[in-house]
């Protein structure tokens, strides 16, 4: 399945528009990650360990996009827009939630 964050596919004609589809994923930092972090804010660097939650989050969020997509007979989803939150209780939650446009499409 193609996906874009354009609204068109280059090589490609749209046919239809078969509807928003949304993916959402919600996930929890544990003590050690907060450690990890805390003493890189003091002592500079980037967080490593937080940067890979917010990776497999964003990949998990993708496929469910694709997932959805797919469930409406989709080639590709185009205009994928990502939003990233904090929540709960001192941010120990990060949710990333994705937006797009499954579309049928045709090569030209």
């Amino acid at each position: 399945m193609i996906v874009s964050t354009t609204d068109t596919l280059q090589g490609f004609e749209i046919t239809d528009y078969l509807g928003i589809v949304t993916g959402e994923t919600i996930s929890g930092a544990n003590v050690v990650r907060d450690v990890m972090a805390t003493v890189t804010d003091y002592v500079g660097g980037r967080s490593g360990t937080y940067e890979e939650v917010l990776g497999k989050a964003r990949e998990a969020t993708l496929t469910e996009v694709m997932d959805r997509a797919q469930l409406l007979g989709a080639d590709g989803v185009v205009g994928i827009t990502f939003d990233y939150e904090t929540i709960g209780g001192r941010g120990a939650m990060i949710m990333v939630t994705a937006t797009g446009t499954a579309v049928r499409f045709r090569k030209i």
